[in-house]
């Protein structure tokens, strides 16, 4: 690959609003959306790629632990955590600017109590827990105030 492709050549100090943000729909899936396996591996890929914005599908899971797949179809499940363990691995090797988790919320409230829980375990300091109001998208913190940080989207 290109080394070029990997220096930044824009301005990152605009609200986060105004980029384009490289995201991964089932970022989970090795294949297809019915019967393919779900990997946390998928997650290393695809934040090595370039990807900041990943998709995190959670449901209610045996034992008390939330899982990771794709509702309602055949794909196989992963651990939350061993999600949430491989995107801390892999967030910022090759880019420091913030990382997306769009988590799409199907779980119990004890079991979104233990996904808070893993959050704050696992991302630390990483974990931008600061809320902004949605009311003017020109507060938003730039990518370059962001750096280092994992950002959730319920």
């Amino acid at each position: 690959s290109n080394p070029l492709h990997r220096e930044v050549h824009q301005d990152m100090e605009q609200p986060l609003c105004h980029y384009f943000i490289a995201s991964s729909h089932n970022t989970y899936l090795s294949g297809d959306q019915l019967l393919s396996q779900s990997r946390a591996e998928m997650y290393a890929r695809v934040l090595q790629a370039g990807c900041r914005c990943v998709e995190v599908d959670c449901w209610d899971g045996p034992d008390g632990e939330p899982v990771v797949h794709h509702g309602y179809t055949l794909t196989s499940k992963i651990p939350f955590r061993d999600v949430a363990e491989t995107i801390n691995k892999y967030a910022f090797i090759k880019n420091e600017f913030p990382v997306i988790l769009s988590i799409e919320n199907h779980c119990s409230i004890q079991q979104q109590q233990k996904i808070a829980q893993y959050l704050k375990e696992i991302f630390g300091d990483k974990l931008d827990l600061s809320s902004v109001s949605t009311g003017d998208p020109r507060q938003l913190p730039s990518p370059q105030d962001l750096k280092g940080k994992i950002l959730v989207k319920v």
